[in-house]
């Protein structure tokens, strides 16, 4: 990350009355881009953190509620659990937009998810994508488009898909496997098709990230083998089945990536990995767990990607408590962070919000915030991301009051990704209290305004997060109702949070 140094910071002091006020300028000081703090600065509370939460369509878990609603009615929950996002200090929602090769958006290659309307294929009458993004964004939260790569239909019954579905007109790219529909990940015609239909939508729609979840080759069932024989024998090149299995989900992955970074190379691009790669039992590499292993069981290698460089982050699903032998939080925390260190892929943790209030250490109120706690010795984990909205939204055992509480008390920038665009937008400009608020003028190019307080001047307000009060959407008007005096620091920032220079004004109440 680039050092900016030496640009001018305007300092005013502005006394805040009923109307307005007269400022004046005092010595100028020296600026440093809010990238990177100034060397001098010692350490505090990061203010860079994602916090998300997963927006799950499939079977109407969290939005919409049900089939067949209008779409005011899907506007409206869907604004709800925004605003949840919001009121929690959240910055970023990953919602479900392909559950199975189906779209909840209008696609030429798909056919619309029957979780709008009831009836896959059935137009709802509207295209939902254009407002769940704007939405997003207005809130100042990132929108990261969820795809599910290989599940074809939930059944295995392929005349009852719609006309022109992708797996009625190609039969051949399918494998039915115990009762339901899965595309091959072996043939190459399959993972062009499913590349085409992220690129299509990374072309047509602002969103801000395209996400992968935990479902690659079919997670164990009642044993029946996956029937991809044929592809194997075309295709195999002398590997074993499994090292072949794994590569095509590898080349999947850098496809998709290619095509995101190629089309958008802001877009970012991440996967919600299982949260066990492997056991420590069956490779020294593993973690010390017990519990079924991705690399073994469902072929998906995110040491591979991580080492190929073609996710931009991971959310590893650790869904299990402190203390459990087969799969312990304390362990696995540890081994995720060693193995994205020194390599530019950011780390997030996948909580299991779901499970609060179930049983055993999840009949515990302080069990998630104490995850959080252990996230903070690992400087690797830059984020967690909750499973998923309804649950966020009904707080079960009041554990996201205890969240917000003791680790969200203050908004937070979304984390800097190596490999992004870097820039250092404008400084705003035109700092001043008008009334009882805090007023600047809007910038080209910001997606939002961040707001530090502090008592004294201070060339260190903008290195951590101790003193950020406010990330203010730029959709909004650019402003922040004052609460106290102090000196105010505010920077643009950029759509991936890359930060301004911050402009300064003192502000002293009547």
């Amino acid at each position: 990350m680039k050092r900016q140094v030496g640009q001018v910071l305007a300092v005013a002091t502005v006394a805040v009355s009923a109307a307005s006020v007269a400022a004046y300028a005092l010595t100028p000081g020296t600026a440093t881009g809010g990238n990177v703090p100034p060397a001098t600065c010692a350490p505090g509370s990061d203010k860079r953190q994602l916090r998300g939460m997963w927006i799950t369509t499939v079977h109407n878990l969290d939005w919409p509620s049900k089939t067949g609603l209008s779409p005011d009615r899907q506007r409206s929950e869907y604004v709800k659990l925004l605003d949840t996002a919001v009121k929690r200090k959240f910055n970023a929602v990953f919602l479900q937009v392909r559950p199975a090769s189906d779209a909840v958006y209008r696609s030429s290659l798909e056919p619309w998810s029957k979780f709008l309307t009831g009836t896959a294929g059935k137009d709802p009458g509207w295209d939902p994508l254009p407002f769940l993004v704007d939405e997003a964004h207005k809130r100042g939260l990132e929108f990261h488009a969820w795809f599910n790569p290989y599940r074809a239909a939930y059944d295995d019954k392929t005349a009852k898909l719609p006309a022109g579905h992708p797996a009625r007109v190609h039969p051949e790219w399918t494998v039915k496997h115990e009762g339901r529909l899965y595309y091959n990940p072996g043939l190459p015609q399959v993972r062009d098709h499913v590349t085409r239909v992220i690129k299509d939508v990374v072309r047509r729609y602002d969103v801000d990230g395209v996400h992968f979840d935990d479902y690659f080759y079919p997670y164990p069932g009642s044993g029946a083998k996956f029937a991809d024989s044929a592809a194997f024998r075309k295709y195999g090149d002398g590997k074993t089945l499994a090292n072949w299995r794994r590569s095509n989900v590898n080349k999947l992955v850098a496809q998709v990536s290619k095509a995101v970074r190629e089309t958008k190379p802001y877009v970012k691009f991440g996967i919600s990995p299982f949260g066990i790669w492997r056991n420590k039992s069956d490779d020294p590499n593993g973690s010390n767990t017990r519990g079924m292993s991705a690399y073994d069981q469902i072929y998906a290698d995110p040491k591979a990607w991580i080492k190929a460089g073609s996710v931009d982050y991971l959310t590893p699903q650790l869904y299990w408590p402190r203390g459990l032998a087969i799969a312990d939080y304390k362990v696995l925390v540890p081994w995720w962070a060693k193995a994205v260190r020194g390599t530019g892929v950011d780390l997030y943790i996948g909580q299991a919000l779901y499970q609060v209030g179930t049983e055993g250490a999840w009949s515990k109120a302080g069990e998630m915030p104490a995850h959080l706690a252990l996230n903070q010795k690992f400087p690797e984990v830059k984020g967690d991301v909750y499973f998923s909205a309804s649950q966020v939204r009904g707080n079960p055992l009041k554990v996201m009051d205890r969240l917000e509480e003791d680790h969200y008390a203050r908004p937070a920038l979304l984390p800097l990704i190596q490999g992004l665009p870097k820039s250092t937008p404008a400084a705003p400009a035109q700092v001043r209290a008008v009334g009882g608020a805090l007023v600047w003028q809007a910038q080209p190019g910001a997606r939002a305004y961040a707001v530090y307080r502090t008592s004294q001047q201070n060339s260190c307000a903008t290195a951590d997060g101790r003193n950020l009060v406010a990330v203010i959407p730029a959709s909004a008007s650019p402003a922040y109702q004052l609460k106290a005096g102090g000196f105010f620091h505010v920077t643009a920032l950029d759509r991936l949070h890359n930060e301004s220079a911050p402009t300064t004004v003192k502000i002293t109440l009547p």
